[in-house]
């Protein structure tokens, strides 16, 4: 069977921006049968995250992260539809999804790697199963309860970096959801800032590339900071934990920031923040959403039930045709996007 599949083109370096053509479109084919245990399934759509920014180095810089090789097929979240089927848990029709699907639009995949996922837990807005459903939702949920301390009544003020992002943006209302009394957001466009107040329910939010963050945030959050959801890194960070109150907390999400930067992850703070941050009791810990998997049924029946009722507003850039696969990537990385970067492969 003749297939597209979208490969690894070349490497835009440990410090280079990445470019769309730094992966290749190309025509390719898999067996005509299916083997016991596997399935052949029809990609409907893939996820675009900024943590694949490390997978394009030939060392990651992570112990869970492998990187994509040159010249073959690039992987991620995806979600598609049973064709065929010699797996006992999946028949002909099931939508399935997987955490390592390859950006190709037909392929066999062993039965194990796959899940089921029901449809109407989403209103049948399959997507949501690469975002607010999935990994991404997860991330901010299980980010707030496992490192964010937040407590119902507890008059908490959380500010989020990259607020306007897949996971800021759902980190923000999961936040208020959780007890957190005030949200503030941060992001790049005066659109984003807006987005966050009238539809997602922050209580405010910077444009980080107007003003100064230092006096908005001190504005913003008169009674200091309590819970940081970092997805930035940075200049923005070191912003944030100056205004951090005495045993608060740093949920450490991501560093986008720092992902065309040679350093280590997490990257070391400068000595001035962390000075700050010990001499606060700030917590700062690495947090890897697949340690928790055990909490993933329970989070993600929790996360359906919100979008149900309303009570999380999703976001999504959808870009059709796996050809357009690595200018989505491009415009993720450049900050271009508002919520979730979702490729839709076929219909």
């Amino acid at each position: 069977m003749i297939i597209q599949r979208v490969v690894l083109n070349s490497r835009p370096g440990k410090n280079g921006v990445p470019v769309a053509e730094n992966f290749r479109l190309e025509q390719s084919t898999i067996p005509d049968t299916v083997q016991e245990g596997q399935v052949r399934v029809r990609t409907l759509y893939l996820s675009v995250d900024p943590y694949m920014r490390c997978r394009m180095n030939e060392d990651t810089g992570s112990d869970y992260l492998l990187p994509w090789q040159l010249s073959e097929v690039a992987d991620g979240g995806g979600i598609g539809v049973v064709e065929e089927s010699k797996h006992n848990n999946f028949a002909k029709g099931d939508i399935v999804t997987s955490f390592n699907w390859p950006w190709q639009t037909v392929a066999i995949l062993d039965g194990s790697l796959l899940q089921k996922v029901v449809p109407q837990l989403v209103n049948g807005r399959l997507s949501y199963f690469l975002g607010a459903a999935g990994l991404t939702g997860l991330t901010a949920l299980l980010g707030i309860r496992e490192k964010g301390h937040v407590a119902a009544g507890a008059n908490q003020t959380m500010v989020v970096s990259g607020a306007a992002g897949a996971c800021g943006s759902l980190a923000g209302q999961i936040g208020h959801l959780e007890g957190c009394s005030r949200v503030v957001g941060i992001a790049g466009t005066d659109e984003k800032c807006s987005i966050l107040v009238s539809e997602m329910g922050f209580d405010g939010a910077i444009n980080y590339k107007k003003g100064n963050v230092a006096q908005q945030l001190r504005e913003l959050c008169p009674g200091g900071v309590d819970v940081y959801f970092d997805n930035v890194g940075g200049d923005i960070s070191d912003t944030v934990i100056s205004q951090m109150n005495q045993n608060s907390h740093i949920i450490l999400c991501g560093q986008i920031s720092q992902y065309n930067k040679d350093v280590p992850y997490p990257p070391p703070l400068p000595p001035e923040t962390e000075k700050i941050q010990k001499e606060r009791n700030i917590t700062r810990e690495r947090f890897l959403v697949l340690n928790y998997m055990d909490k993933q049924e329970a989070s993600v029946i929790q996360l359906c039930q919100w979008i149900q009722e309303g009570k999380l507003k999703v976001r999504e850039t959808v870009v059709e045709g796996l050809a357009n696969i690595g200018a989505a990537f491009q415009s993720m990385m450049s900050g271009g996007n508002i919520g979730k970067q979702i490729v839709l492969v076929s219909k």
